[in-house]
């Protein structure tokens, strides 16, 4: 169903509310690892706790994006804010008690993975205008990448502040939560659907094999940057806290919600800035974001090494430029690559390779008995290069059929057709 058709032009923003909550209840954890510790958690036990959520992102990323490709993204998206309430519940309980707190981080997971593969899609599709132009190309990963980038940002702010200066720390910030996420789930209730159920769906272990991931312009272009989404998030906001948060005494839990807020706050003026680099002709806009990781990855070895306060702020904003771009040109080719189809599938694969970042910290800490921290970050900033060199080398290959046709418009995901019923 078209806006032309009864979809009101705006209803992609009731989706977006979703993805907002649901994304902030992910990420409003991140500012209180330092909280966990100081209440007695081991530096590993927490860094387990960050990457907890991806046990839960990854499964409902790779079956819910599928689900909803064969039974509409109403019915498995809807779910998704009580997923995230229960979470935060969880979490608020169990400050405490490690078994809890781990369940409280996959429920987040299974949440948030619902929203990113489902509610990416159906953003995507709902801002599709009856007849798609080159202006528009593009439009739905915008949204739904900013409306993931506010959450992920406003959450951590938010919940470092009540920790740090508000009572209860580890109770409040997550009661804030459940109440946005109620208050915006409401009016997703009335958003039309956008892809009709089949009639003969088939067998789902079809469904899970998505062969736009096999597509050559993914392997060459979206896999070597798609962990690195996810990774520099983790450095700026996890590793980096950790390792200066000596030099802030008292104040460790509100430094480290500050680089949150750096890092995310770039993140999203860049998505917002970015779209001209966007061009279905190259990779332009990806080798663009590799090349401001491998800066980031730099100028965060040079603050380990330091352990400088105005190096660690910088760090985190190049940091946080990176994962902004990365996220946004991650979408537009995966979008791109995709048939109407297997839409939510691809890009369900390109988040759950992208959450492998978050493991970073873990590893990290492992290593970190025999490999000090600025040996490790300039070993990132490394392999950020050759991945670099791998996009740079599938500039204009094998792109989706056309792709490379003059003002960018192609056939594909950006002609996708809205179903009429409701």
């Amino acid at each position: 169903m078209s806006p032309a058709a009864g979809t009101h032009p705006r209803a992609w923003l009731a989706v977006c509310g979703v993805l907002f909550s649901v994304a902030w209840g992910g990420n409003e954890f991140t500012p209180l690892l330092v909280l966990y510790r100081l209440e007695g958690l081991s530096a590993q036990s927490v860094n387990v706790l960050l990457a907890a959520y991806v046990v839960g992102i990854v499964p409902a990323l790779l079956v819910g994006g599928p689900l909803s490709d064969r039974l509409g993204r109403r019915p498995l998206m809807l779910p998704a804010p009580l997923l995230g309430v229960v979470g935060s519940g969880l979490i608020a309980w169990g400050a405490h008690l490690h078994a809890l707190l781990f369940a409280g981080r996959v429920f987040s997971g299974l949440a948030l993975g619902l929203v990113m593969a489902v509610g990416t899609s159906w953003v995507k599709e709902l801002s599709q205008p009856p007849v798609a132009s080159a202006a528009d190309a593009g439009s739905g990963a915008r949204r739904a990448a900013l409306s993931l980038t506010a959450g992920f940002g406003l959450g951590a702010v938010v919940a470092a502040a009540l920790a740090q200066y508000g009572p209860l720390p580890t109770l409040l910030p997550y009661l804030v939560n459940i109440a946005v996420t109620v208050v915006l789930a409401v009016p997703a209730l009335s958003a039309p659907e956008t892809v009709a159920r089949q009639a003969d769906p088939g067998r789902l272990r079809d469904d899970l094999r998505i062969p736009a991931a096999r597509h050559r312009r993914f392997l060459l272009v979206v896999l070597p940057m798609a962990p690195w989404v996810f990774a520099v998030a983790a450095c700026a906001y996890a590793i980096l806290p950790a390792l200066v948060a000596h030099r802030v005494p008292g104040d460790e839990i509100g430094f480290s919600g500050l680089l949150c807020l750096v890092a995310l706050s770039c993140g999203f003026v860049t998505q917002q800035l970015a779209r001209s680099l966007d061009t279905p002709r190259s990779a332009r806009a990806v080798v663009v974001a590799l090349a401001v990781t491998v800066v980031g990855m730099s100028v965060a070895a040079w603050a380990a090494a330091t352990l400088d306060l105005r190096v660690t702020v910088l760090a985190a904003a190049v940091l946080g430029c990176a994962y902004g771009l990365l996220m946004l040109s991650g979408l537009q080719e995966a979008q791109r690559i995709a048939g109407p189809d297997d839409l939510a599938g691809i890009i369900a694969v390109f988040y759950s390779i992208s959450y492998l970042g978050f493991f970073v910290p873990t590893v990290f800490g492992a290593l970190s008995g025999s490999v000090s921290y600025p040996v490790m970050l300039a070993g990132g900033a490394v392999l950020a290069a050759l991945c670099l060199l791998v996009v740079v080398l599938g500039w204009s290959r094998h792109l989706p059929q056309g792709a490379g046709s003059p003002g960018g418009s192609h056939r594909g995901p950006d002609r996708v057709k809205i179903s009429a019923r409701p």
